[in-house]
């Protein structure tokens, strides 16, 4: 369960987040949805303990800054942050051993998903952008967490990639994992949310779940463009 309780964030003068707050419980996919500068990489960041904030962030309870919450966390940031002499089995080596997490059947398996068997003794500096994604998710995802961050999944991935990671998100879903997705690429999370938060200024305009629909074959597009319209107006 992901628990963010009134969350501000500040750069100087500038108000990111202006007290957030979003429940996430386990066996949820939720989505982080808004235009550019409305605070989704800053509450992602805040929620993987990258950035100081006040306010209260829990993960399956505990305060999100603790060994033991980091331990229960999978972070996938929006550009990926590999190191540029380490090889693809070399990062998950390292991911593991920094987990203390030594079955490597879970990292096996994501190498096959995401078709990284042939080219794992590349070295960081070698991957292109889609390849260094791959790479960041099964990071993520080796050590088995319990809550699981997105940041602009998406972005980079070729077609099989982006419907492999939809595949691995749903299996976590069933795993009853929370699973958090920001991303401004609506449409490529539309057959797969619980719940959006929509996001303007700093602010959760609104939270809106999917059973609310009442069975309505509405596009989550066309349902954010409708809240942000009403708001506006």
């Amino acid at each position: 369960m992901l628990l963010v309780n009134e969350v501000t964030k500040k750069y100087d003068k500038i108000l990111a987040n202006d007290k957030v707050s979003i429940t996430l419980n386990n066996g949820e996919v939720g989505v982080l949805v808004g235009p550019n500068g409305s605070g989704k990489s800053t509450l992602i960041k805040c929620i993987a303990g990258l950035l100081r904030y006040t306010g209260d962030i829990e993960i399956d309870g505990l305060p999100n800054k603790t060994i033991e919450a980091k331990r229960l966390l999978g972070y996938i940031p929006e550009v990926p942050n590999l190191y540029d002499t380490m090889t693809i089995d070399e990062h998950f080596e390292f991911i593991r051993r920094a987990y203390g997490y030594s079955d490597k059947t879970l990292t096996e398996e994501l190498i096959e998903r995401f078709e990284l068997t042939e080219h794992r003794k590349k070295l960081g500096k070698a991957l292109s952008k889609g390849m260094q994604q791959k790479v960041s998710i099964v990071c993520a995802l080796l050590h088995d967490p319990q809550v699981v961050i997105f940041d602009e999944p998406m972005v980079g991935l070729d077609p099989h990639a982006i419907n492999e990671l939809k595949h691995v998100i749903r299996e976590l879903k069933e795993k009853n994992k929370a699973i958090l997705i920001s991303t401004h690429l609506i449409d490529t999370v539309a057959d797969i949310w619980d719940v959006v938060n929509i996001l303007k200024s700093g602010h959760v305009i609104v939270t809106k779940y999917r059973e609310q629909l009442n069975g309505q074959e509405e596009n989550l597009s066309d349902l954010f463009f409708e809240i942000t319209e009403n708001k506006e107006q």
